[in-house]
């Protein structure tokens, strides 16, 4: 796959930066607290809430990257000035449901999916990307079927791409006998995951990278 192409020419996200601009400083507090992390986290509040994420993947030197509200689009706007310095040997990313949730349609998801991808082979080289699916949640069920088309979409698009993108399916893992976002892995607020819905992303990935051999370098 070739890294050249500018597929997003403008992002609407640079308008608004100053919205996300308490989180993003967050950021690079956070960065300062660790040093030389072997496995970034970036993306949106799933990734910013994540307050275990340290203890679950203690093995790897992790660092939380997540910042609150974040879309994908939001997630290639700073990106440069976020990944400065950093030399990591794995990367996961969390991203793409608040894009949904602010009315984009799926091919526009893919379409900043596949920009992020081209701008992490340019900073970071071939280390494995690990992209989380986008989670069913209680208060966006309304948009079950974009959220099931867009990971089918972006799922279909890493296949294309080299071999060290990967695709981590926990749609499927967090509804319950119904078919509908299970209460037990969400906040009361029906938006944001709980421990329990932790511990299953946490299991996923671990198994994930176990299965594709996937380590630090």
């Amino acid at each position: 796959m070739g890294y050249k192409t500018k597929f997003v020419p403008l992002l609407n996200e640079q308008e608004n930066m100053f919205w996300y601009e308490p989180d993003v400083c967050g950021v690079e507090t956070r960065k300062k607290l660790v040093e030389n992390p072997k496995i970034l986290f970036y993306g949106s509040s799933s990734i910013r809430l994540w307050d275990t994420l340290y203890r679950d993947f203690s093995e790897f030197k992790p660092l939380n990257m997540g910042f609150g509200g974040s879309t994908l689009a939001a997630c290639i706007v700073y990106l440069e000035r976020l990944m400065k310095d950093l030399n990591p040997d794995i990367f996961v990313l969390y991203a793409g449901d608040n894009d949904l949730g602010d009315g984009r349609h799926p091919e526009e998801v893919l379409i900043f999916f596949k920009q992020i991808i081209i701008d992490l082979r340019k900073r970071f080289g071939n280390i494995p990307i690990l992209y989380i699916s986008i989670k069913p949640s209680i208060t966006r069920f309304s948009i079950i079927e974009q959220i099931r088309f867009t990971n089918k979409i972006i799922s279909s698009e890493i296949k294309k791409m080299d071999s060290n993108v990967f695709f981590i399916d926990i749609f499927e893992k967090m509804l319950d006998a119904n078919r509908f976002p299970n209460r037990l892995l969400f906040q009361s607020e029906g938006l944001h995951i709980n421990e329990k819905g932790y511990s299953i992303w946490t299991k996923t990935i671990k198994d994930f990278m176990i299965e594709h051999n996937i380590n630090l370098r």
